[in-house]
């Protein structure tokens, strides 16, 4: 009995110590979990050691400290995949589809990529065909981009000095300083945008969904062909988005 509990309570030490990293704005240092557990340095190493040998802790790229591993980023895009055809939020997509017209997304963050986890689809006969479960680029999305300009900035850089800028359109910006310039845009307008930089003809907008503490939990966004609204006429529903998004955030934070 006594082993039983003891293995719970390890269990739980190792969940507190993930909901730490997972929590944190910033890579965290063994240091930086004691201090916010308050379990010793020893417990805090070997948990640590065992939650990366297992996947749910990661080294963050520029090997300073830990940050989430590939089986929480998994399990959480789980949770909010679920979440995703949740009725409520999926009435929520399919009012602002019907008033803007178009094709609406309810994404998260995928590692290098955006995940698209509910969606409706407009009712023309012309649309772009990315169904629940695609994976698009950060760099060339209005939602990719929302996301990178999201981050703290040093983390950002980083990130993209890692990334693959590939060239998906004649619009496509491939540059680092070139996107880190537009990216400081996007973080100061809450709005991201996507003017046929992924796919020819199409253009997009996005805006955050936000947890209690501000951060983005997830995003909304729609696209449109060319032939419909170029970008000008698109960010002319970001009002809508917005007011979406906030009931989007209101329904996860309850």
């Amino acid at each position: 009995m006594d082993n039983k509990v003891d293995k719970i309570s390890r269990s739980i030490r190792a969940l507190e110590v993930v909901e730490v990293v997972v929590n944190a704005d910033r890579t965290m240092t063994v240091a930086d979990i004691m201090t916010a557990t308050g379990l010793p340095k020893a417990t805090v190493h070997r948990l640590c050691g065992l939650l990366e040998q297992e996947g749910f802790l990661a080294p963050d790229i520029g090997g300073k400290g830990l940050t989430i591993g590939h089986r929480t980023r998994d399990l959480a895009l789980g949770i909010m995949a679920l979440g995703g055809v949740d009725a409520y939020r999926h009435r929520i997509l399919t009012e602002l589809s019907r008033e803007i017209g178009e094709t609406c997304n309810l994404n998260v963050p995928a590692g290098s990529e955006i995940l698209y986890v509910d969606r409706v689809e407009s009712e023309w006969p012309l649309r772009t065909q990315l169904p629940v479960g695609s994976r698009v680029p950060l760099h060339c999305t209005a939602s990719g981009k929302l996301y990178l300009s999201s981050l703290p900035a040093a983390r950002r850089r980083k990130l993209i000095a890692a990334m693959t800028l590939d060239r998906q359109t004649a619009n496509t910006i491939v540059d680092p300083e070139a996107l880190n310039a537009e990216l400081d845009k996007t973080r100061r307008a809450k709005v991201g945008t996507d003017n046929e930089e992924f796919i020819d003809g199409m253009v997009a907008a996005a805006v955050p969904i936000t947890d209690q503490r501000g951060r983005l939990a997830a995003i909304l966004a729609f696209h449109a062909p060319v032939i419909r609204m170029d970008l000008e006429k698109a960010l002319v529903h970001v009002p809508a988005l917005q007011r979406a998004a906030a009931a989007l955030s209101a329904d996860i934070n309850e």
